[in-house]
């Protein structure tokens, strides 16, 4: 029997979760611990936390790191903003859902989803953000008591040059993005600035109840657009480009192949032309930077408030970023590079669901999702678990970072190609039956396919049953829920 979507999320009794939470606010709970949400947009593992590139300057991450417990292989659910933030968010999975792109309306298809701040809410707190959480085109106001700038408009201004594009030459409106310039315009006058400015406000303020805060900072997104002061870290003539092989795509499937021509011509060839790899690189070192001196604030705020001792925190990126890697830019592949994030958690001594409160400054090697973050969050602040949702608790792995985890992660970019992570392996299997295998200890930037190398045909085999079965065809434009 076939399902349609709307059947397929009734079936999972999320439509049941949302009408029996009650709207009803509990009463205030001092043992239940506040949470500070906190998205950085497109990073991949350049920083001096995950060691991805050796110019990186990422003071805060490394402050964060020394109260929290760091993923290092940490992985997305999928390799685009909105799928991934949606399945983060919702708790349901691209495979389950069809939503692997971005231009999809996620609300429209699974209207009974209920989102982390929205379950967060129903049990008591007070639910608010500001900036990047959601995709920018789809602000959810369902999930928020209030939201900077508004619940139906999730960005501040930002700064643009007067003349677009700055540096990158022009190829068509919709590449404009693909640009970068350092302004002379204060951090103040930033809009990630001005999000965790009205965040830190919130962390001033008395509540009457456990608050979840969320704080979402766009760069590095495209474009790179930040205070030229950051541009200058990185002194143009010292700037080291990716690692790369040159004959790389020899033993790539036809899949992969495909999947970078079609952005090849648009991005890496553009880059080789104009010269401006170093640039670019350049750039993105820079925004991150930036991102990291806004990170820095928030945490100023933190801990200058009286929430320091009873709030959880949670930092994740939506998904990586290649710079070349490949010949490829962007994400929406299932490569390291862009499959892998930044995911850091920690929990307060006392927390519900780890009275020991997270191993601070420790660093765990296990494959994890950020599909695992609603579970986990839910398992620390006491609250109702959820069978109807994906991922798994981590407050096990916050208190034994090190202890066996047999659950892979999953990646996933668009109908029927995957990617599984798991111990120090890497696969990808392509919707035409392509497929890569990569030992990422011995081989960390994925240039040797084992995919047909029949020495490794059984672990091949056991990730390959690690993969969902029937996965959701994508969400078609202009189809019905």
């Amino acid at each position: 029997m076939k399902l349609t979507r709307r059947e397929f999320i009734s079936a999972l009794g999320i439509g049941a979760v949302g009408s029996s939470l009650g709207s009803c606010r509990l009463s205030k709970q001092i043992e239940q611990p506040n949470v500070l949400f906190i998205a950085i947009d497109d990073l991949n593992d350049w920083s001096t936390v995950l060691g991805g590139h050796p110019q990186a300057i990422t003071p805060n991450l490394e402050r964060l790191a020394r109260r929290s417990v760091t993923f290092t292989n940490a992985y997305t659910a999928a390799a685009a903003c909105n799928a991934s933030r949606t399945s983060l968010m919702t708790g349901l999975p691209p495979y389950k859902t069809g939503i692997y792109e971005n231009w999809v309306p996620w609300r429209k298809y699974i209207p009974e989803a209920v989102t982390i701040p929205q379950y967060f809410t129903k049990h008591g707190y007070w639910s608010a953000g500001a900036g990047k959480i959601f995709h920018n085109s789809f602000p959810d106001p369902l999930s928020w008591e209030d939201y900077f700038p508004s619940k139906t408009k999730h960005f501040p201004p930002y700064i643009y040059p007067d003349n677009r594009p700055a540096n990158m030459p022009y190829y068509g409106d919709m590449y404009r993005d693909f640009d970068w310039w350092g302004h002379d315009r204060p951090d103040e006058d930033t809009g990630d600035f001005k999000s965790v400015q009205w965040i830190g406000e919130q962390l001033q303020k008395s509540h009457d109840h456990p608050f979840f805060l969320a704080c979402g900072l766009y760069r590095p997104h495209l474009p790179w657009f930040v205070p030229k002061k950051y541009f200058e870290m990185f002194p143009l003539e010292t700037v080291k480009l990716p690692e790369i092989l040159e004959n790389d795509l020899e033993d790539l499937p036809e899949a992969a192949l495909q999947l970078i021509q079609r952005q090849k011509i648009k991005y890496h060839d553009r880059v080789i032309k104009h010269d401006k790899w170093k640039e670019a690189v350049q750039a993105y070192l820079a925004s991150i930077t930036y991102a990291d001196a806004m990170l820095g604030r928030l945490l100023d705020f933190l801990d200058s408030s009286p929430y320091v001792n009873n709030t959880v925190i949670v930092l994740w990126s939506d998904h990586g970023w290649q710079l070349g890697e490949k010949t490829h830019w962007r994400k929406y592949a299932l490569w390291e590079n862009i499959a892998k994030v930044h995911f850091m958690m920690s929990a307060p001594k006392g927390a519900p669901g780890l009275p020991k409160g997270a191993r601070k400054g420790t660093r765990c090697r296990r494959a994890v999702s950020l599909q695992d973050i609603y579970p986990t969050l839910l398992d620390l602040c006491g609250l109702p678990a959820r069978e109807d949702i994906g991922g798994h608790s981590l407050a096990p792995l916050l208190g034994k970072p090190d202890m066996r985890w047999d659950h892979p992660a999953i990646t996933s970019v668009f109908t029927g190609d995957l990617a599984v992570s798991w111990e120090n392996w890497r696969y990808i299997s392509y919707g035409d039956g392509g497929e890569e295998l990569y030992n990422l200890e011995s081989d960390p930037h994925e240039w040797k396919n084992l995919a047909d190398d029949l020495g490794f045909a059984d672990i091949k085999k056991r990730m390959r049953a690690m993969l969902p079965k029937n996965p959701a065809a994508k969400v078609q434009r202009g189809s019905t829920p």
